[in-house]
């Protein structure tokens, strides 16, 4: 229900009704989750907690403390629990309290909703990528068969072009921004933290989550978001990450770490609906990617069936981006012609085969051509075109992944080249 983007903002933006009605699709989409656990009896943790949004570590500003309690009082105003707290537990900052919010592990949701489709008759195919979108008739090609149907959703996070045409996906794709969220976790011991959500107002925010074991606590922290592509070392993020936590918990014990792409947008909302007729798609969910995805689906099931949704129109993917919020439009995309131009214009890291260490990547200079050289622990050297193929950005090297990810729009490739992640679809081009 809460969303990442501040409820005061979202009734400066939109104004009260449309930021209600925002925070009231969240609350249904999380009431569809609840119910389809219910239904299919799926064993995914599914608990309702509390949920805690609070001061970061340090001096709190009376200035913040006031705006917890105008925000509390505004969510309490609008219909939703919230109720400002002093001290927030563990973590004993100011901040408010949403009571009613949901926690459950989503691989494990995930797993049973997949064999409560099958039950229910549905074909789930995977490693089968669709390799071309046919209009007339709407179908896909995947693995030399085609399949024909009436409607289309790309569920792929980022938009496939699909049948929109190269034109307009490429005009919506400037309305997407992608950003790399870091994550590790750990184990304390139980009890050593409430379970509850928690999430701070630093920028980027740190987040907190809870999953109870029986002999410990895991620990879940993530933050340090930065736009995918535009930072010199992602091992620093963890690094950094690692440091916050073990201050606040200097007993866990850091058993993993992995990233993952979050996509934002101009306005804050997602887009969700009719990209191209028969064909829907569902984006931008910034933080709240459990909540959207299961709104995602609902607002295309109803719109296939001829089902009313009542926020249609508010996610619908064909709002003008520049209407209301044109500054933050213009500065996500700035990053791209600034791109565009440096890495035409500017040397490359390395010169020659010998800049490239083993286990890593560099972008050298070969024959006048920028090119992506990675070499694997044995020494073998992989050679790919570093020439995104989404729109021609130059890739830089993920140190933390390990993968090759495009600065402009956040395609991000394999060190083989193979595409990991969209909008690009085409893997990076072999070198001879």
């Amino acid at each position: 229900m809460v969303t990442d983007e501040r409820l005061v903002t979202l009734v400066k933006r939109f104004g009260r009704d449309h930021a209600q009605a925002m925070w009231d699709a969240g609350l249904a989409a999380i009431s569809q989750i609840d119910s389809i656990i219910r239904e299919h009896r799926i064993d995914c943790a599914f608990e309702w907690v509390d949920a805690y949004l609070h001061a970061p570590p340090g001096s709190v500003e009376r200035s913040e403390t006031v705006t917890f309690e105008e925000e509390a009082m505004l969510a309490a105003d609008l219909g939703f629990d919230a109720t400002f707290v002093h001290e927030v537990p563990f973590v004993l900052r100011p901040g408010i309290r949403f009571d009613g919010q949901a926690r459950f592990h989503p691989r494990r949701y995930l797993a049973g909703l997949g064999r409560a489709i099958r039950k229910a008759g549905g074909h789930i195919y995977e490693h089968s990528a669709a390799d071309e979108f046919c209009a007339g008739p709407l179908g896909v090609k995947a693995k030399g068969c085609t399949l024909t149907c009436n409607d289309i959703i790309l569920a792929t996070h980022n938009p496939l072009v699909g049948v929109s045409g190269i034109a307009s996906a490429t005009e919506f794709q400037t309305k997407l921004a992608l950003y790399t969220s870091y994550v590790i976790a750990g184990r304390v011991p139980c009890g050593t933290i409430p379970d509850a959500l928690f999430w701070d107002t630093s920028d980027p925010y740190h987040y907190l989550r809870v999953e109870t074991h029986r002999d410990y606590d895991l620990i879940i922290f993530g933050g340090e978001d930065h736009k995918t592509g535009q930072v010199g070392s992602t091992t620093e993020c963890y690094d950094r990450l690692t440091e916050t936590v073990t201050t606040l918990l200097p007993e866990i014990d850091v058993t993993h770490r992995w990233s993952g792409q979050v996509i934002e947008t101009p306005d804050g909302l997602p887009y969700i609906g009719q990209a191209a007729e028969h064909q829907y798609i569902a984006t931008g969910f910034s933080g709240n990617g459990m909540t959207f995805g299961t709104l995602g689906a609902m607002i295309a099931s109803d719109a296939i069936l001829g089902r009313p949704n009542p926020w249609a129109d508010l996610f619908e993917p064909g709002r003008s981006a520049l209407r209301r919020q044109a500054w933050e439009y213009i500065k996500e995309n700035a990053d791209y012609p600034y791109y565009l131009i440096r890495d035409r214009f500017a040397g490359a890291a390395g010169r020659s085969l010998r800049a490239v260490k083993r286990g890593h990547g560099t972008v050298i200079t070969r024959e006048g051509t920028k090119v992506a050289a990675y070499r694997d622990e044995s020494g073998a050297t992989t050679l790919r075109s570093a020439t995104c193929t989404h729109m021609g950005c130059v890739v830089a090297w993920n140190d933390a992944e390990r993968t090759w990810d495009c600065p402009c729009h956040g395609s991000r490739f394999k060190p083989n080249g193979a595409v990991l992640s969209g909008p690009a679809e085409s893997p990076l081009s072999e070198i001879e």
